[in-house]
């Protein structure tokens, strides 16, 4: 039975097993089929994407611009018209000196080749290469990361199409490059590409190029001339030698380096090359001859943000916020002595006129006699103390909700490092607000101030404000000892306090429109960068500097100006160098806006040298050129003040008290400051330094003989004459002071006094609301007449003269017409307090008596 037990047994378990078995075989059955299918719906996909590509390239092809040889061989001019849509110039349409590849030296084509198109003779029009690299870039940075351009595809896009990073537009160029190549010789194509592209300066075409340059022929192009040449188009403005020797410099050696690896020249002939000094080789700019062109100068600078534009053949229409009178008129501020005495030929200015609200420049002085706009928007240069507002107090309102009465104490003081630092008089001034400090612009409360908010906000306000800073700046930016501003970052920072906080990138381009219609917006965008309480706040202290400060000088009459002065010093090294008399300063600027308008200057020399130095007699031309500049702008408009906005609170304030309070009732007006703060921090708690009430002032005491009276005056401060009354007592040739009168006026007549009698008069203020609370007394006396008996007082009856009367009361503007007062006190006399003075008539005849002895 065990053994038929155990073979039914096994006969279950073989059963099971074979079940097993033929589940797992249609497990693995089911997953294969389930892969097979999706190797085959990921291939339709792959298809269908490889036949929708195919279509969808295929539409852009024939979508794009047929091959024209006009085209080619003549470029299109680009239009720019001012703020009113008025053309003001044309470019590209200048006389071009275009060359044929026989005219090309060895030299130069080895340098273009090797820093553009290396395998320019290989391929046939697109680089399969260079595409493969440049997908790989696109995939991990975006596309339109890196370009793969050939020569070929440069030729087209600056012949047939816009600069735009689509997809469309670059299948469109490689189709098109393609047929380029197939219907043109290399050589012919490398010349189009050399005749048609932008050199900067308006050079257009290497031929140009080289002459405006170099100031010669093609054919006389020596290696260094040649790589500057070929590494400038890349970015003609950015690389100009004339701006920027140092950046044109180091892309030239960029290309000999390309030279080099590519087996064009040698190492040594490399280095032979890269030892040379751009400014060793250029030509003399020549000067302008357009007053527009410091102005199209930034405008060429600013179009090179569209990529693969060529702005001297692309046939396009620049739009731009030109103020054609405003750049007339600051071209013949700074070419003439008209307005300003300059000391000398080589005294240079810079300066920009910005649109407060908008950040559309309206005119760039780029320098006297330039033709380019350098000083005004590309020079850096420290900007002493102008830096303040943006390093100090803004970030210091923003951030700790300071007030413009914070107070803050000018005294000895030293960078954290060590180092004193000194005010430009080299005085103290104590305690006092940040508002005088920045008025009278003292160094110290600034590096405090900078020192208390930290460099991390300090540094972080500042970049907000398109500030190019280092990523840690040190303490010596809170009082602008940094590398560098230009006219233009200062007055883009400025314009912000102006605009409620609201910063706008300074440009000259409103759009770029194509030959097809299509458009470029190129204005930037507006960013809220602080608070609107920092904004108002800075702005009414600045106005401070205009009115009261270090910049009363560039005020003008009828405009709201807010502005800050600046200077910077020489190093010992530098005065020594070039013996620098006492007193001499490299730069002066002064920055100031209007609610319309922002201007700011800068005045130097451009380099260091013997002479070159702002003496006291020319440190204030920057405000001079900024008072001429913004009268004429303002001509003729209406002119409104800074808005106030809800956040600050405008709040009275005792001069001097810290932490800040209220002044009570009895303050006098010259110790009370109006200040402004944020809203919610104003101070509370009245002061108690002026609780003792004020005594009158200017007292006037008068005998008229004539009329035989006597007339008190006195005056007092009209705010407080609610709150108190006046009391008058009197004393008789030197006796005890007694009551003899109280009111509210401040005026009392006593008529019939004594005569040759000393009367004085002692005056007390009292609070009404506090009978204990009394003003110091003031005195005052006054010597009466002699009377005379004898001379008749009725003139009808001289034989019955009448005899004198009794000193009479007071009297004043409320007196009823007989002498006598509603606040009545007791006559002048031996302290009774009857009806009569306490003299007898026995008294007075035998006065009488001795008189007539």
């Amino acid at each position: 039975m065990s053994e038929n037990y155990r073979t039914r047994q096994e006969r279950r378990a073989l059963k099971e097993n074979k079940t097993e078995k033929k589940v797992n075989v249609k497990s693995k059955s089911s997953a294969r089929k389930l892969f097979k299918r999706i190797v085959f719906i990921i291939f339709m996909i792959g298809v269908i994407g490889v036949v929708a590509g195919g279509i969808t390239a295929v539409a852009f092809i024939l979508d794009a611009p047929k091959l024209d040889a006009a085209a080619l061989e003549i470029p299109q001019s680009t239009k720019v018209y001012d703020r009113d849509k008025n053309l003001i110039a044309e470019l590209g349409n200048e006389k071009r000196t275009n060359i044929t590849y026989d005219e090309i030296p060895k030299v130069l084509e080895d340098a273009v080749l090797a820093t553009e198109d290396v395998r320019f003779y290989d391929h046939f029009g697109i680089d399969l290469f260079r595409i493969g690299g440049a997908i790989i870039a696109n995939v991990k940075n975006g596309f339109g990361s890196q370009g793969a351009s050939t020569i070929t595809q440069q030729v087209v896009k600056l012949s047939f199409l816009s600069p735009e990073k689509t997809v469309k537009r670059k299948v469109q160029e490689q189709w098109l490059a393609i047929q380029l190549d197939a219907k043109y010789s290399k050589q012919q194509i490398l010349t189009m590409y050399l005749n048609k592209i932008n050199y900067g300066n308006k050079s257009y075409g290497v031929a140009k190029a080289a002459e405006t340059y170099f100031g010669k022929d093609l054919k006389d192009l020596e290696l260094p001339e040649a790589a500057l040449l070929a590494g400038l188009p890349q970015r003609p403005s950015g690389y100009d030698p004339y701006k920027y020797p140092d950046l044109a410099e180091k892309r030239r050696n960029t290309v000999l380096s390309y030279m080099e690896m590519h087996g064009k020249i040698t190492k040594e002939q490399a280095d032979a090359a890269k030892a040379t000094h751009v400014t060793d080789y250029i030509v003399k700019k020549e000067e302008k001859t357009n007053p527009h062109d410091a102005f199209i100068d930034q405008v060429l600078e600013e179009i090179e943000q569209v990529k693969d534009l060529d702005v001297l053949s692309s046939g396009v229409s620049i739009y731009t916020t030109l103020d054609p009178n405003a750049q007339k008129f600051v071209e013949k501020v700074l070419d003439t002595n008209e307005y300003i005495k300059y000391p000398d030929d080589r005294f240079q200015a810079g300066l920009v006129v910005l649109d407060t609200k908008t950040g559309e420049l309206l005119a760039i002085g780029g320098g006297r006699h330039q033709s380019t706009s350098y000083f005004a928007t590309d020079m850096k240069r420290q900007p002493g103390s102008t830096a303040k507002p943006i390093f100090d107090y803004g970030p210091a309102i923003e951030h700790l909700q300071w007030s413009t009465y914070h107070q803050i104490v000018d005294e000895p003081h030293t960078y954290t490092n060590g180092p004193a630092v000194k005010n430009w008089d080299g005085r103290y001034k104590g305690q006092m607000s940040i508002r005088d400090a920045l008025a009278d612009s003292r160094n110290i409360p600034a590096l405090k101030t900078f020192q208390e908010i930290g460099p991390s906000k300090s540094r972080e306000f500042a970049a907000k404000l398109g500030v190019k800073v280092e990523d840690r700046i040190n303490e010596a930016y809170s009082i602008g000892g940094f590398n560098g501003m230009s006219p233009m970052d200062q007055a883009g920072a400025y314009s912000a306090f102006g605009n409620n906080g609201i910063y706008t990138k300074p440009h000259t381009i409103r759009k770029v429109v194509f030959p097809d219609g299509r458009e470029i917006d190129m204005q930037p965008e507006q960013e809220v960068v602080m608070k609107d309480y920092t904004a108002f706040m800075v702005t009414d202290m600045l106005k401070s500097v205009v009115k009261s400060g270090t910049g009363r000088s560039a005020n003008v009459s009828g405009v709201h100006i807010a502005g800050k002065t600046g200077s910077t010093n020489f190093d010992d090294e530098t005065k020594k160098k070039y013996d620098i008399p006492k007193g001499g300063i490299p730069d002066v600027w002064f920055t100031g806006y209007s609610p319309d308008y922002t201007i700011s200057v800068w005045t130097g020399y451009s380099e260091h040298g013997k002479g070159n130095y702002i003496s006291s007699k020319s440190s204030g031309i920057a405000k001079q050129v900024f008072k001429v500049v913004m009268s004429e702008i303002t001509k003729g408009e209406k002119q409104r003040d800074f808005t106030v906005p809800n956040s600050v609170v405008k709040s009275p304030v005792v001069k001097g008290s810290n932490p800040p309070k209220l002044p009570s009732v009895f303050t006098p007006s010259d110790q009370v400051v109006y200040e402004y703060f944020v809203k919610g921090t104003e101070p509370t708690e009245t002061s108690d330094q002026f609780d003792t009430v004020p005594p009158v002032q200017n007292v006037e005491v008068n005998y008229d003989n004539e009329a035989n009276k006597i007339v008190l005056k006195w005056q007092y401060d009209e705010k407080l004459l609610e709150r108190v009354s006046f009391v008058v007592n009197t004393a008789i040739n030197n006796s005890n002071f007694i009551p003899y009168w109280s009111g509210k006026e401040m005026t009392v007549t006593i008529t019939d006094p004594y005569p040759e009698s000393l009367y004085g008069f002692e005056i007390v203020v009292v609070d009404d609301t506090n009978g204990e609370n009394v003003s110091e007394p003031v005195v005052a006396n006054i010597e009466t007449s002699i009377f005379d008996p004898l001379a008749p007082v009725n003139p009808t009856d001289p034989e019955n003269p009448t005899e004198p009367t009794e000193p009479g009361s007071p009297s004043n503007d409320n007196s009823n017409g007989n002498g006598q007062n509603n606040n009545k006190k007791p006559n002048p006399g031996n302290g009774d307090t009857g009806n009569n003075n306490g003299i007898s008539e026995e008294d007075i005849e035998e006065l009488i008596n001795l008189i007539r002895q």
